[in-house]
């Protein structure tokens, strides 16, 4: 192994007897506890291995008042890892700052920074670094951002009918995709699957993000450097005089953006952006707060994807039990008026759903691995006409599902039905 600031480098075959020792939590608990006499430098490696042999999208270094937690987030889900001593997590710290390009002596103020491991030459996973004060000292994040967690569209966990949806909207010149959902619903990983769809020599994709979380080839990314006055809004006016013909716009947070990226849609640009809001119709309230003007909203918008994860039933220890009359009831009422050309497996008394049990391989959790589950909301020419009387969210909604949109909730139930999930996951994420 070779250490230097900004980057690990570990010898494969050091990684790969890594992940075959590392296969569960327990196992990466004992892995770190026999690491911790060892110095800083390896410890950090071993912690970091588990963490990409397990999967983990994020570890969680957390300062007690006497002790150290170490938590991994694994499918969406904090689990406890081990304790360390307060010496051994300062030196830790230090450790982590230091690959990181953080200030050492700054511990007063949140910071950010980013390094990253070689495996092999053309395997390379980034870390992206956050350390937040607090009482009993920094808390550190680190971003596990795998190259291979990046899909196809196929592999979204999209239904039939929706992937079809997908692949003819992505095909339009212009117009705008807008992803919503909170953080950590997957949002990133949609937009980087319709990027590498759509990539050929013949088009400009550019891309402004904060930060770059995975680097594609042939395409142009630039991350936002607000001290550098290159934000958003900025950003967006300069990529747009570099005649692209598709740019992606990480996230939009203020009005200033929006504007831009509405006009860049209504001028033969094809627009991919984010939105923090709780459903697809929503996003157009969120617009209209931010100050975006009505004549603009509809003609620029393609369709609005609203999203999130769930946890799928681990395939070597889930079980399967009769649904009760109440919940079979629940879900017939649910599914009762959706479009014929959306395929429902058959639902009757005696109907079995998934049950979770627990094992080794998906670390007692019952689940292992996530899909998505979506609505999307199209924006014909009615809605456009719909959406100039300022409607309330109610009623927009009440539009989409009368035109044929499936919500989240119903996605879901669906997926329940053909065993992929549970519906205790499914209300746990999207509610009743």
């Amino acid at each position: 192994m070779q250490k230097i600031t900004g980057q690990i480098k570990i010898s494969p075959s050091i990684f790969a007897d890594v992940q075959k020792t590392i296969k569960s939590v327990p196992d990466f608990k004992k892995k770190i506890e026999k690491s911790l006499t060892k110095k800083t430098s390896e410890l950090l490696e071993f912690i970091l291995q588990g963490a990409i042999s397990l999967r983990c999208s994020d570890i969680h270094i957390e300062p007690e008042e006497t002790r150290t937690k170490i938590r991994a987030r694994i499918d969406g889900i904090l689990q406890d890892i081990t304790l360390i001593d307060k010496k051994l997590y300062e030196a830790l710290l230090s450790r982590i700052k230091l690959l990181s390009g953080i200030k050492l002596n700054i511990s007063d103020k949140p910071q950010d920074g980013r390094f990253s491991i070689l495996i092999t030459k053309s395997e390379e996973i980034e870390i992206r670094t956050s350390t937040l004060p607090t009482e009993n000292g920094e808390t550190i994040v680190l971003r596990v951002l795998n190259p291979k967690n990046l899909i196809e569209i196929e592999a979204l966990g999209l239904r039939k009918d929706l992937i079809e949806i997908f692949k003819r909207e992505i095909k339009k010149p212009n117009g705008m995709i807008i992803v919503t959902g909170p953080t950590g619903s997957g949002k990133t990983t949609t937009l980087y699957a319709i990027l590498k769809k759509i990539q050929r020599p013949e088009i400009k994709i550019i891309t402004i993000e904060d930060p770059i979380e995975y680097h594609l080839k042939g395409i142009s990314q630039t991350q936002v450097a607000p001290k550098k006055g290159y934000d958003f809004a900025s950003g967006l006016k300069s990529i747009v005089r570099q005649d692209p013909d598709v740019i992606l716009v990480g996230e939009i947070r203020d009005l200033e953006t929006a504007q831009i990226a509405l006009q860049a849609a209504l001028t033969g640009h094809l627009v991919l952006s984010t939105l923090h809001t709780n459903d697809a119709v929503g996003t157009i309230a969120r617009l209209i707060n931010l100050g975006a003007k009505l004549p603009d909203i509809g003609p620029a918008i393609n369709i609005i994807i609203a999203q999130r994860l769930l946890r799928k039933v681990c395939k070597k220890c889930a079980t399967a039990k009769t649904i009760s009359p109440n919940q079979l009831k629940k879900i017939k009422q649910s599914l009762k008026k959706i479009p014929k050309s959306v395929e429902i497996p058959k639902i009757n008394k005696g109907l079995k759903v998934p049950e979770i049990k627990g094992c080794k391989y998906c670390n007692f959790t019952g689940y292992r691995g996530r899909i998505g589950i979506f609505e999307a909301f199209l924006v014909d020419d009615e809605t456009e006409n719909f959406i100039l009387k300022k409607p309330s969210i109610a009623d927009l909604k009440n539009l989409a599902i009368k035109k044929g949109m499936l919500t989240m909730y119903q996605d879901g139930l669906l997926k329940v039905l053909q065993g992929i999930t549970t519906l205790e996951e499914l209300e746990r994420v999207v509610g009743e």
